[in-house]
Formats: structure tokens, C-alpha cells, sequence
């Protein structure tokens, strides 16, 4: 099937650096071996070099085509005498645009669906098989799916299997839960059949419809268990990979699974690479980790001995990859790394020293018995795999090697990927390190200037932050010791300016290691002390740029904001050194008493939503607003155990935000009048007040609620502080007779600070399936992009902050962060103002003993959000 085939043993990135295949431009060859994923799928022919693919349009017979004259070309189903080829080619071009993301009407694919239909009465297979994969791309709707149901059936039931198994891959592909309760019979007794092609387009079927009806193929449990001990590969591939789909909930089956399975009965190489990551998972997630004796580790060992090169490397890369491994434990898998090094197959060559570097992070002396054969691969054509035998042997060689190896990768810096270029910089950094002595032998000058005269001129062009910044701390520690540090200073001088907050910190950091190591740049770059003359000496240069700062941080931000809005020079004399009281909000105590009615936190967050939506109607002023988009939770704004309790819930509107206080009188003698809160919006300058709505009366233990409404830029995330007072007229309260005095006092109580922020502006809303809801979202809607989240207590810190940041909902449990791992993947899931359905990839890991770096992808219905989305992680 196509999402389980080998192809997914090799990550899409690996597999684009592999100089020994890549696929040819679209064809219809290529596109029915691709998609059809019957038996007949034919190998993909080959060309010699990555760089190739740049010229493959030239080559593509589908240049130019129209979708209106390819249209016009489907005419020809209707003829009463069909040319199968004819009518084959006009197939092969839809599914060209349909791939290449063009649009039908629903009209137009109204029509190409029913004139596709008319097909079924031809009797020449290649064009049968088109007609299925048409089908299948077209995705008719439930009244059209009805015209073909009846011919696929037939076919199901066919004595040809090429008819029988696509048939089966058509139907449960356009099937609803009816439709496939009536033909599930079918499916079972397809799913132990003896021809392969028609049992492994069942297993694949199944595999999809778990998705959508698992009910229905949870009861298929035993079919997919005889299917298991099949003797064909595939079959027994697709059955292994449904199962354990089936049983994934339940660890102790996926167990029992992996115990019975590793006795022996896996035949196919592909089976028994997805047997090693079960079992890869079933250790993890083992409680006897804890005491060292490490489950189902001989059955990894001795897959390393399988006759099948894919399988091995799968096993080796398993004892890798396993929490707390040994030395003991890495020596065999090491040994066979060590043999791929040197085998004539770029892909092995690639895979092996790929899985060494890794090693070498966490176990460097583990890898040094392979330093040789490494050194052999430095002249490999494939500059992916010298590039990681270079950075490999930086992490585990000796001092004696270092020159040879600095002046090697000066070499082909420009040949290589953003991605090695980041491995690169990082190992020459630990090199640093790691060889102080050798510190001065690493400037090599003719081949150190020109590498780091082309990573100034890469910086400009670079959009990754993490790069970037990575080149920028390389340049603060080679630059300066160079023969003409001053050349440097233009390029980095203009990151300052042009660069987005990271790498403008990044770059000034630079600049101020270029004036602090070289006097002749003291006075270009500016380097002045509190006095405002030049710093002479390095000691007062090294005080100035990187002593103690002895001022608070929080009194800093505020007289630079001062300072903003001023005309007169900054003096950082003027900037007051005691700590200043931290708001209410980060000491109050957490038995706070909580008030009762709709100011009390939801209980249900349906019904607390709609009591909100009813209240905001039933009031005029509000009700003109429209529905709000979200409603928060409550903010508490007073201390616990004070005399007048308020929160307050923050309703967002396209172009309002509407401010619902929450208050409750907690002194019994006492009754207000005229309630409303005061709010100053000064630092919350995208706001303007529209109106207030007071709260006439507020009674002992009755809680009301005051309104504030704010307009804001329409459809824009618009973040800012509030200061709220509370303001009311207070009457005495006769305890005898409950009556209030006539006259009354103005009195007025100081709230705490309310925020909006980003995440107020996203629902969280998930998704049953994230990889499907992704891949359904088209490409050119995603952004991409890397950050550097700086030094975090964890790396689930971090995957929590940026949740918290971003307001959204985590998909599939990956919230959840295991103990000591170095990398996490974090999917979210949310619905953006304007109702824009979002998704967002986030792939965090650990760059440094506590520095987090992570890479953000997002996808969403609008390209704007997508961008919005990035604005929000790089300032927040």
C-alpha cells in the first residue's frame, strides 16, 4: 500500500540526499505505479544525480496543458467506440492537474465523473485501471457514489484479481459506514485470500477505514491474524501493520504481540522492520527499565545477523536509540554500522555514518573504532555523507586530527545543505571546546577567511533563525582573530537592521565580541562606558559587555519604554536598582474564595458558553456586537479574602473585545450602587473604549456583572495591558432591618492588571486524525520556520510554553513529554478569529544542557494566519 511501503523506512529528507535514486518527473507510468498500489506497481526508473531533478520540467510532457482543453478532451468517453489509449491519456492528464493542485467545479467534476463512468463497459485492463484510480481521485459524493457502487461490486467478485483487488481499494476508499457493513463479508474473506495483490489491498483498506469506521474493522481481528502468518511479504507487512494498528491502545496486547511475533514466525524483511520498532516501543515504555533488565534486547541483537541489509540497520539503529544503553549493549550494533560504512551503496554508506553521528553525541568513545573507515568516506562523492563522517570524526577524533579535518570542510561548504551546515558549525563550536589548545590552530587563514567570508554572504539569503544565529556566535569566535576582522563587520552590522529579534540580538552580541577582542573596533562599533568615553583596557571592556547586572530587569523594561517615548538620552545611571513589588496576581494565595453564579469558573465549559452568549444578548449595547468568537475563562482580579471579589472573562469579537466583570459584595453591611470598573488602556495601544455598562445595584453575596467593550482592528490579533479600577457608591446596610441609607459615599478599589494576548484569539479545537487534517490543507499554505527558545528547566517546559503561548489544542496525547528525551514533536490543532482552522507541527530539541531550539510548521486555511501564527512565537 502506498503509505506503508518502504518508502516510509527512509524519512522524505533522507531520502532526497540518497545520490543513487531519485524519481523521475510525472509520467503516466510513474503515476499508475504510484497510486494504483496493486501488485503490477512498477520500479521507478532512475537517474544518476541529485542535480538532474533541477532540469526535470524540461522534460515533462505535461508542460503547458490547460484544464479547459483537457475538459474538452474527456469528450471522448462518450464516444460509442472508446480508444482505450486515447481515453487513457486524457485520464493520465486530470490526474496530472488534480495533482499538481488544481481545482474542478463541482459542475465540472460532476461531468468528468459520470462520463468517466461510462468506461466500465470497456474490457482492456490499463484502461480499467485508470478508471479506478479516476474514482478514487474524484471522491464522488454520496449521491453520486451510488452510479458506481453496483459496477465495483461486480468487479469485487471478479475472477480477474487485478479487477478484484483495486475494486476493493475503490470502494472502501468512497464507501459510508452503510455501504460497508453490506460488503464487510467480502472484505474478510479478502483479507485471508491466496492471491497477495487482492489480501494486501483488503489489509491496506482496512488500515484507512480504521480511521473512519474502526467498529467495523476492530472485528476483523482474527482474519488480520491468520493473514499475519502468510508466507507472502507484503501481505504479511500490511497484516503486521494493521494489527498492531487495531491493538495500539492496549499496551498489554501490543506486548503479547511482540512476544509471540518474535519467536520466529516473521518472514518478510519489511514485517520485521515494523516488528523492531514495536518492539523498540514496547521497551520503552517497559517498567523494568528502571532496573536494568532490558526486555526483547537478544531479539534486537540477532536481527542484526538477518540476511536483509534494511533489517539490520533497522536493529542497529533500535540498540541505538534505547534509553540508558550500555557499552555493552552498542558494541554489535556499532560493528554493523561499522561494515555499511564501507558498502558500494551510497544509501547504507549514508544511513550508517548518519545513525554514528547521532551516537557519537552521547557515546563518542563508542564510535572511535570506526575513525578509519569515517576518514575514507571525507572524499565520498555524496557531500551528505562526507559531510557527517567530517562533523563525526570533530566529536570523537583526536587533537592530532583537527587541522586535517578544518581544512577539509572549508572546502565544500557551498555544496552542501542548510541542515549540514548547522551540524558543521555546531561541531567546529564543541571543537572549541573541547581542544582549547588547539583553539589557534583551528585559524587556518586563507581557507578559514574565505569559509567565513561565504557564511557572511550565506547569512544574507538564510531564513532559518537558528542558523543564523548559530553563524553569527561562529563569527563572534573566529572573526576577531583573523588578519582583517574589520570586513566582517558590514555583514553583521546589517543583520542588526534587516533580521528579525533573535538573530538582532544575535547579531549584536557578535558586534560586541568584535570590539571587545580587537581595539582598532572599539570605536566603530561603539563600545562606550557610563561615562560616555571610550573603553581602553580589556578588562573594562569584558566588565562593560559581560559583567553582572546589578539593576533588575523588570525596572529596565520600563525605563526603556520611558525612554521611547522621550526625548533625552538614555542613562542607564537612571534606572532605579530595587527590586519593585511584583504584581498581585504571582502572590496570591491558592485558597482564594471563589464566587458563586456565572463568575464562577465553568463547571461545563458547553453550557457556561452558552449562559455567556445568552447574557451578551439580552443587553442592546452587547447584543449589536454579533456573536463573540471565544469567551475565556475567568481572571481573578482580586486577592482572596478581600471585601470585593471580581474576575473577569474576556469576550472576543472580529472587531470588539468585550470585558465582563464579575462582582461580588462579601460585606453584609454594606450595599453599592452605580458599579462599574474604570479601565485605562494606555499600554494596550490597538484599543479604543467604546462604552461602559454599569451595574445599578450589588446587594451582599449577589454577584452582577459590569461590561467594558474595546474596539480593535478587524480580524487582527491585537495584545495589550489593562489597569481596572473598581468605582461604585457605597451604602450603609441597616443590620436589623436590611434597609440602605439614603446617601451613599464614592469610594473606589484598585484591581489588578488584565491582559489579552495571543492565545485569547484561538479556540481550541482538535482533530480526530492530524495527519490526515494536515495532508487535506494544501501545501502552499504552510509556513516554516525555526526558533531558538533559549536556556528552559526541560524540554517539557518548553513544549508547555509554547502551548500556553499559542492557545491551541494538543492532538493525539503529544502534550506529553517522556522523561529524558532530547527531542518531542508536538502536534496542535485550533480554529483562529475569522474561524480560520489552523495546524501546527512543533519539533523541539535540545541544543545545548538546557538551551531548546525549535522548528514551527503551520498550516492553515489562509495564508495570513499561518504567517500570524509565526509573528505571534517570534515575539512572544
Amino acid at each position: 500500500g502506498g503509505d506503508l511501503r518502504l518508502r516510509n523506512f527512509v524519512s522524505p529528507a533522507d531520502r532526497k540526499r540518497f545520490s543513487t535514486s531519485v524519481f523521475i518527473p510525472f509520467s503516466r507510468k510513474t503515476l499508475c505505479s504510484r497510486d494504483l498500489e496493486g501488485s503490477e506497481a512498477m520500479a521507478q526508473p532512475l537517474v544518476k544525480k541529485d542535480d538532474d531533478r533541477d532540469d526535470e520540467a524540461e522534460y515533462s510532457p505535461f508542460m503547458g496543458i490547460e484544464k479547459g482543453a483537457v475538459l474538452q478532451e474527456a469528450r471522448v468517453f462518450n464516444d460509442p467506440q472508446l480508444d482505450p489509449r486515447r481515453c487513457s491519456q486524457v485520464i493520465t492528464k486530470l490526474l496530472y492537474l488534480l495533482n499538481q493542485g488544481e481545482t474542478f467545479t463541482k459542475v465540472e467534476a460532476t461531468e468528468v465523473f459520470f462520463a468517466v463512468t461510462k468506461l466500465f463497459q470497456s474490457r482492456d485492463v490499463g484502461l480499467r485501471r485508470m478508471l479506478y484510480l479516476m474514482i478514487k481521485e474524484l471522491s464522488p459524493s454520496a449521491d453520486e457514489v451510488i452510479i458506481v457502487t453496483s459496477s465495483l461490486m461486480k468487479d469485487m467478485n471478479s475472477k480477474t484479481d487485478m479487477y478484484r483487488a483495486n475494486a476493493i481499494r475503490v470502494l472502501c476508499r468512497i464507501t459510508d459506514g452503510v455501504l460497508l457493513t453490506q460488503i464487510e463479508r467480502y472484505l474478510k474473506q479478502a483479507i485471508v485470500d491466496k492471491n497477495p495483490v487482492v489480501a494486501s489491498a483488503a489489509l491496506v483498506s482496512g488500515i484507512h477505514l480504521l480511521q473512519t469506521n474502526p467498529e467495523v474493522v476492530k472485528r476483523w481481528s482474527n482474519e488480520v491474524q491468520e493473514a499475519v502468518q502468510s508466507r507472502a511479504a507484503l501481505v504479511q507487512f500490511h497484516a503486521l501493520a494493521l494489527l498492531h494498528q487495531i491493538r495500539q491502545n492496549d499496551r498489554l496486547a501490543v506486548s503479547k504481540l511482540v512476544t509471540s511475533l518474535t519467536r520466529g514466525t516473521v518472514r518478510s524483511p519489511l514485517a520485521q522492520c515494523l516488528l523492531i520498532r514495536y518492539t523498540s516501543q514496547v521497551i520503552r515504555e517497559s517498567a523494568s527499565n528502571s532496573q536494568g533488565d532490558r526486555p526483547f534486547y537478544d531479539f534486537l541483537e540477532g536481527c542484526l545477523r538477518h540476511k536483509a541489509e534494511m533489517v539490520i540497520f533497522e536493529a542497529a539503529r533500535a540498540i541505538t536509540e534505547l534509553s540508558g544503553v550500555t557499552s555493552r549493549e552498542l558494541t554489535p550494533a556499532i560493528t554493523v554500522l561499522q561494515l555499511f560504512l564501507s558498502s558500494s551503496k551510497p544509501v547504507l554508506r549514508f544511513a550508517a555514518v548518519r545513525t554514528l553521528n547521532k551516537v557519537a553525541m552521547t557515546h563518542p568513545m563508542a564510535v572511535t573504532n570506526c575513525n578509519i573507515d569515517m576518514e575514507s568516506l571525507i572524499s565520498d562523492q555524496n557531500r551528505s555523507i562526507a559531510t557527517l563522517a567530517i562533523t563525526t570524526l570533530l566529536k570523537t577524533g583526536n587533537e592530532s586530527s583537527v587541522d586535517r579535518l578544518m581544512k577539509q570542510i572549508t572546502n565544500f561548504m557551498s555544496d552542501i545543505a542548510d541542515e549540514f551546515k548547522i551540524v558543521v558549525v555546531e561541531a567546529i563550536r564543541s571543537l572549541c571546546l573541547k581542544f582549547p589548545l588547539k583553539y589557534r590552530a583551528l585559524d587556518i587563514p586563507d581557507a578559514k577567511e574565505s569559509g567565513l567570508l561565504h557564511l557572511c554572504e550565506f547569512i544574507e539569503d538564510c531564513e532559518f533563525t537558528y542558523l543564523s544565529t548559530q553563524i553569527l556566535h561562529f563569527l563572534g569566535i573566529e572573526g576577531p582573530k583573523t588578519s582583517d576582522p574589520s570586513k566582517y563587520i558590514r555583514y553583521i552590522y546589517n543583520r542588526v537592521h534587516l533580521e528579525n529579534a533573535t538573530v538582532r540580538a544575535a547579531a549584536v552580541s557578535t558586534l560586541a565580541k568584535f570590539g571587545a577582542m580587537v581595539d582598532a573596533l572599539k570605536v566603530v562599533i561603539g563600545l562606550y562606558s557610563g561615562d560616555g568615553e571610550v573603553v581602553e583596557t580589556d578588562k573594562d571592556v569584558k566588565e562593560f559587555l559581560f559583567g553582572a547586572l546589578e539593576i533588575p530587569l523588570v525596572n529596565l523594561e520600563t525605563s526603556l519604554r520611558n525612554y521611547v517615548a522621550a526625548e533625552e538620552a538614555f542613562d542607564i545611571n537612571s534606572v532605579p536598582k530595587e527590586v519593585k513589588s511584583q504584581p498581585l496576581a504571582e502572590k496570591k494565595a491558592p485558597g482564594k474564595k471563589q464566587p458563586t453564579g456565572l463568575g464562577a469558573p465553568p463547571a461545563a465549559p458547553p453550557s457556561t458558553v452558552d449562559a455567556y452568549e445568552k447574557l451578551l444578548s439580552s443587553i442592546p449595547e452587547l447584543a449589536s456586537l454579533g456573536k463573540p468568537f471565544k469567551s475565556s475563562a475567568p481572571t481573578e482580579l482580586t486577592e482572596a479574602e478581600t471585601e470585593y471579589a471580581v474576575n473577569v472573562v474576556k469576550h472576543i469579537y472580529d472587531r470588539h473585545v468585550v470585558f465582563q466583570y464579575n462582582c461580588t459584595n462579601t460585606i453584609p453591611e454594606q450595599l453599592l450602587e452605580e458599579v462599574s470598573v474604570v479601565v485605562d488602556s494606555s499600554d494596550a495601544e490597538e484599543f479604543s473604549f467604546v462604552l461602559s455598562k454599569p451595574l445599578r445595584s450589588l446587594p451582599y453575596d449577589s454577584p452582577g456583572q459590569t461590561f467594558a467593550v474595546f474596539e480593535k482592528p478587524e480580524g487582527v490579533p491585537a495584545v495589550g495591558k489593562f489597569s481596572n479600577t473598581l468605582k461604585f457608591i457605597v451604602k450603609e446596610v441597616d443590620p436589623n432591618t436590611g434597609e440602605a441609607d439614603e446617601d451613599g459615599v464614592d469610594d473606589e478599589y484598585q484591581l489588578e492588571e488584565l491582559e489579552v494576548v495571543s492565545a485569547d484569539y484561538m479556540q481550541k479545537v482538535g482533530v480526530s486524525n492530524f495527519r490526515n487534517a494536515w495532508e487535506s490543507l494544501d501545501a502552499d499554505l504552510e509556513r516554516v520556520d525555526e526558533y531558538g527558545l533559549g536556556p528552559r528547566e526541560s524540554l517539557a517546559e518548553a513544549v508547555n510554553a509554547v502551548i500556553s503561548l499559542l492557545g491551541m489544542q494538543p492532538c493525539e496525547g503529544t502534550e506529553v513529554v517522556a522523561s529524558n528525551s532530547r527531542s518531542h514533536t508536538c502536534l496542535l490543532s485550533g480554529v483562529f478569529i475569522g474561524n480560520v482552522r489552523v495546524l501546527a507541527r512543533l519539533q523541539f530539541g535540545l541544543t545545548g544542557p538546557k538551551e531548546v531550539a525549535m522548528k514551527l510548521a503551520v498550516k492553515s486555511e489562509d495564508i495570513a494566519v499561518s504567517d500570524a501564527i509565526h509573528e505571534i512565537v517570534a515575539s512572544g
